[in-house]
């Protein structure tokens, strides 16, 4: 009764990892709001070019699919795994509080599984 038939995925916006990897680049942006402006260039940077290079990595590699798809597939997961150690040193350097970016650092292991198992799906 309650269950739903899963829509096709016909576009990288239908990948559920995808719409959450929109989610985490939103929420470095906010976060990276709260950083000192003399790290415009320094973390702040680094954490966003991670944070779109999450979400363009699964547009791209969806474009592509097969073989490519799991290679794009890859490097997304490397993105995540910079934005959670970036996120730590932003924490140790004071720039945020630990539980400031707890639910980022939750989001990015979401998303990182996530694509490990659609990697797995694609072999």
């Amino acid at each position: 009764m309650g269950d739903t038939v899963p829509r096709p995925i016909r576009t990288f916006r239908d990948l559920l990892v995808w719409q959450k990897a929109i989610k985490l680049a939103k929420a470095i942006y906010q976060i990276t709001r709260t950083f000192p402006t003399d790290e415009k260039f320094g973390l702040t940077l680094q954490l966003r070019r991670a944070a779109v290079s999450v979400s363009s990595n699964f547009a791209e590699g969806h474009a592509r699919q097969g073989r490519e798809f799991a290679h794009f597939l890859s490097i997304a997961r490397g993105s995540t795994a910079e934005i959670e150690s970036q996120l730590f040193l932003a924490a140790e350097l004071g720039f945020v509080t630990p539980q400031a970016i707890e639910s980022i650092i939750c989001l990015a292991g979401e998303i990182h599984r996530m694509a490990a198992s659609l990697k797995e799906k694609l072999a």
